[in-house]
This record gives C-alpha cells, sequence and structure tokens, in this order.
C-alpha cells in the first residue's frame, strides 16, 4: 500500500487507470473464451463429421467387401453390464457356437444344409448297367450267376431343350353332299398370331421376374440354340402375358389387403425417362403377409405395387383405408399413415431395422455401448427363436413373461447412454431412433401375431433389388407394371413351394382358353391352385 500515491487527485487518476485496463483484460479474456468456445464446437463438429464419414466408410467396404451377416462374438457379453436377470435368459437359451446369424444373436448356428447320400425321391430313375464281358468263372469255366448288385444314385441333367409344337386340326368333308366342311376350331393364344405356347411365355417371365435373368442374357441363351429372338420381342411377349394376368393380380391385391396383419417396404426403381434421356425415381411397394409362424389363417403371399413417384400421397392411396396392424421400418410416409386419435390402424415397427443402426456403429467405431445394445437385442430374438411356430395365445404369454422384463430394463438403459453420447453423432441417432419409435417397436410384446420384425416383407424384396442390380432400371412405366404384376404371382408361387413355371404355364392357359371364368380367378390364386391340385393327385392316387 506504500506505493500507492498519498494525494487524492493522483490516487484517482491511478485507480482508474487500473479500473480501464481491468476492463481491457476482462474484454480480451471474453474474447478469447469465445474463440476457446468456438474451437471447441469446431473440434466437436469436426468429431461427429468424422464419425459419420467413417460409419460410411464402413458400410460401403462391407457392402463391397464384407459378409452380409451381421454377427457378433457372444464372448463380448461379459464385458458390459448388464441386469442379472438378463444374464440368466441369456445363460438360459440354446446358442450353439459363439457366433449368431443376420440380425438375430441368440438364434444359434444354423446346421448347413448337405445333401450327402440323399437324391429326391420324386425325379425320374435311369439304370445304366456296368456290366462284365464274361459270364464265364474265371478259375473254372463254369457259368456265373448273379448274386447282388451295388447301387449308385448320382444327380443327372438333361440340357434344355425347345421343341416345336405342331397343333394339327384335321378338316373333314361329305363324299355325299360335297358342300360342308368341319374343323374344330382354333384355340385361343395369349400371342395373337404368335408362333409361341403359354409354357415357352411363362419360362421366359419366371426366368427374369422370378430368377432375374435379364431378357438380353435370355437372348443370348436363344442364340447359342440357333434361334434368332431379339429382346423386344421378348419384352413385349412378357407384356401381353402381363396384360392377360392383370385381372389376377389385382385380385391377389385384394386378398392380401383384406388381411389384419400386413407387411410393408418399398425400394426406389429407375425408370427410363424418354422425354429427358434420363432416368427418373419411382417407387415399387411390397406388400406381404404370413401367418406361418403363429399358425395363423393368411397364407403367405406378397404383392408388388408400382408407384410413379415416392410422395407420401402413393402411401395413403395404398394403405389410407387399411384397417389392421401395419409392421414396416422407420419411413415417413408411414407415419403420416396415422391420425391423431385414431386407432383404425396401428403401426408395429421392425427391430432389425433399429439394430442394423447400432450394428454400424459397433463396426465403424467398435463401440462397447453399441455391442451391448446389440447383445441387448439378441435376448430379444432368442426368446422368439423358442416361440416361433407356436399359438398366438402362447407367445404373447412367453413374452409377457421373458422379453417384457429384457425390455423394461433396456429403454432406462437407452436413456441414461443418451446423455452421454453427442445426440448427433451415430451412436446417439441409433439410440433417438429407438426411443422415438419405442411404442411401435415394443407392439409385438402384446399381440403374439405380431412379429419383431418385417423381415417376412424384407425377404419378399430382396428379389426386386437383385433386380435392379442386374436389369439397372426399368424400359417404361408400362415394363415396372409388367414387373409388379409378373413378380407378385412369381414369388407367391414359390412361397408356396410351388414351381412357377408349372403355376404360371397352366394359369395361362386357363384364361387364354376361358377355361376359367372371370368371376372365378379366385381358384387360380397360388393358395387356392395348389389346393385343387393336391386334391387331384390325391385322388388319382387312391
Amino acid at each position: 500500500m506504500s506505493d500507492l500515491p498519498s494525494d487524492p487527485a493522483l490516487l484517482r487518476q491511478t485507480v482508474m487507470a487500473l479500473s480501464s485496463r481491468l476492463a481491457a483484460l476482462s474484454e480480451e479474456c471474453s474474447t478469447l473464451a469465445t474463440e476457446r468456445d468456438a474451437a471447441i464446437a469446431h473440434r466437436d463438429a469436426a468429431i461427429q463429421e468424422n464419425d459419420k464419414l467413417l460409419m460410411i466408410l464402413s458400410q460401403y467396404k462391407r457392402m463391397i467387401f464384407g459378409p452380409r451377416s451381421e454377427t457378433l462374438d457372444i464372448g463380448q457379453l461379459s464385458l458390459f453390464t448388464i441386469s442379472a436377470q438378463a444374464a440368466r435368459a441369456a445363460a438360459n437359451d440354446d446358442v450353439a457356437g459363439g457366433r449368431l446369424p443376420d440380425g438375430a444373436e441368440g438364434r444359434g448356428k444354423r446346421p448347413a444344409r448337405r445333401n450327402r447320400g440323399k437324391l429326391p425321391e420324386h425325379l425320374p430313375r435311369i439304370d445304366v448297367v456296368i456290366d462284365i464281358e464274361s459270364h464265364s468263372c474265371p478259375c473254372c469255366g463254369e457259368q456265373l450267376h448273379k448274386i447282388g448288385e451295388t447301387v449308385k444314385e448320382a444327380f443327372d441333367v438333361i440340357p434344355m431343350q425347345y421343341r416345336i409344337k405342331r397343333i394339327v386340326r384335321p378338316r373333314y368333308g361329305c363324299r355325299r353332299c360335297r358342300q360342308g366342311v368341319v374343323q374344330a376350331p382354333a384355340s385361343a393364344q395369349a400371342i395373337d398370331g404368335g408362333m409361341v405356347t403359354e409354357a415357352l411365355l411363362a419360362h421366359v417371365a419366371v426366368m427374369k421376374y422370378g430368377y432375374q435373368l435379364p431378357l438380353y442374357r435370355q437372348e443370348q441363351m436363344f442364340a447359342a440354340q440357333g434361334i434368332t429372338l431379339d429382346r423386344q420381342t421378348l419384352a413385349s411377349w412378357m407384356g401381353r402375358v402381363a396384360w392377360w394376368l392383370k385381372p389376377l393380380h389385382a385380385l391377389l391385391h385384394h386378398a392380401v389387403m383384406s388381411y389384419p396383419r400386413l407387411f410393408a417396404d418399398e425400394t426406389p426403381l429407375p425408370v427410363l425417362d424418354p422425354g429427358r434421356g434420363r432416368t427418373k425415381i419411382c417407387q415399387f411397394w411390397a406388400i406381404a403377409t404370413d401367418d406361418r409362424p403363429w399358425g395363423g389363417p393368411a397364407p403367405p403371399a406378397v404383392v408388388y405395387v408400382f408407384a410413379e413417384d415416392r410422395k407420401a400421397i402413393r402411401a395413403k392411396r395404398l394403405f389410407g383405408d387399411y384397417r389392421g396392424i401395419l409392421q414396416v421400418d422407420g419411413y415417413a410416409a408411414y407415419k403420416g399413415l396415422i391420425k391423431s386419435g385414431s386407432r383404425l390402424m396401428q403401426l408395429a415397427f421392425c427391430f432389425a431395422h433399429a439394430r442394423r443402426k447400432f450394428w454400424d456403429v459397433h463396426v465403424a467405431t467398435k463401440s462397447p455401448i453399441a455391442a451391448e445394445a446389440l447383445q441387448r437385442i439378441a435376448m430379444f430374438y432368442a426368446v422368439e427363436d423358442r416361440i416361433r411356430g407356436l399359438p398366438a395365445t402362447q407367445r404373447a404369454a412367453v413374452r409377457q413373461s421373458d422379453t417384457r422384463p429384457l425390455i423394461e430394463d433396456f429403454k432406462p438403459w437407452l436413456e441414461a447412454r443418451l446423455l452421454e453420447v453427442s445426440k448427433k453423432s451415430g451412436l446417439g441417432k441409433a439410440i433417438r431412433y429407438t426411443l422415438n419409435h419405442w411404442e411401435g417397436l415394443t407392439r409385438f410384446i402384446d399381440d403374439g401375431r405380431i412379429e419383431i420384425d418385417s423381415n417376412t416383407v424384407e425377404r419378399s424384396i430382396k428379389p426386386i433389388g437383385l433386380g435392379k442390380k442386374n436389369y439397372l432400371f426399368a424400359g417404361s412405366e408400362g415394363g415396372a407394371e409388367t414387373w409388379a404384376i409378373l413378380a407378385s404371382l412369381i414369388n407367391t408361387a414359390k412361397l408356396h413351394d410351388i414351381d412357377p413355371r408349372h403355376y404360371l404355364t397352366d394359369v395361362l392357359e386357363r384364361i387364354v382358353s376361358g377355361r376359367t371364368k372371370i368371376n372365378q380367378l379366385n381358384t387360380l390364386l397360388p393358395w387356392h391352385w395348389k389346393a385343387a391340385r393336391d386334391g387331384s393327385e390325391a385322388k388319382l392316387a387312391a
């Protein structure tokens, strides 16, 4: 204090100078704090962007080079803190091996599907006898007699053979009057004036829309047999086949929409836009039903619907009048279907989609939180494996006793983890997605008819994705409509273990010939067609 001046005026000047310097230093500190906060925010944004790019890079690497299965080492379970009840549930599950299949840790490793020593019984057999040159005994010359034989069966193939089917209609005349000529009328043809049978049309359709073989490759296969058929002709044939089957497709669509539980999924579909010299992005919808997991009445079926664009109004036109449970992914168009207070339609969301978001984070960052989330979800799937095939009431009872405690422990755990991570990070987005869709994700607990995920329709839309990969785009909106019609009938037939070629051939012959009238089309739906065929075969066998 001795350094301070004794003169009041001078002291006042000194104090004012110190105050000014203090204000300047305070302002400088404030500026530095602002710059520090901006640098921290920039750093956090860079970290989040880097995590996002790492996830995108990891996803692309996995798509190109990685395995398709999303498996997780079950040994990691001990690294995380899981409730004792959840740990007991995991310990009691029959999990074989240390790796778990796609979408559901806890299902156990599936045994390899091998066919050693067993060939299909329904295939015809031909005998090729490999005999000795001489039937005389090499020792004494006595005639040998057969004491047995060794039979080995080998899977064989007869290469595809094309043929010409000659349709002969004899003409008859009267020798007495020599006036009238009688001849059976020509049968109707699917292709007016064409020289192709319904069997060949069905073959081309199934190869393209059932097994995703583009028309240009089929053109090459025909050429290898010395047959000249350009792809434009083949495409024209497919359009005509779709024209004949369009009423049956509409009936299939109506039948599927009549069931109280549906699965739905969608995929973008490039369609050639000749006016602009490029493709436009339209939409392909898959609507499926399958009650086999709980023994319900709905037969397995899938119907595809083409939409000209991806606007939300398309979803409203498809499902706006639907009354039941619609199981879907998190696409916003589905959420727009639910009006406030309306209970006419309920949305059930897919746990496989929620799981996949954690899986992407786990692969990209090796996050222990993401790994624990995957292990917890695996326990839900382990319960589902035990109850698959049981009646709906039993499924609901087991879910109440085994799954509900796991679910109730999972939600607060997610909420706690959300406070520990950035909401904009990949892990934060995965947690928020799960919490935001919680009601729809957990709806399966109380209703044994609902599945834990929408994999039923995911499996049905995979052929469309493979088709897009092979075809690149649809040539026109009409071509996309043809795709939807034929793929619906072919893939539904495959769901019923029907040979789609035989099915489509018979259906075409019945419709074209008029043997099945328009008011009888219901009998041609795959499940009715199969029941009628099996009944006829049973009568013949008896």
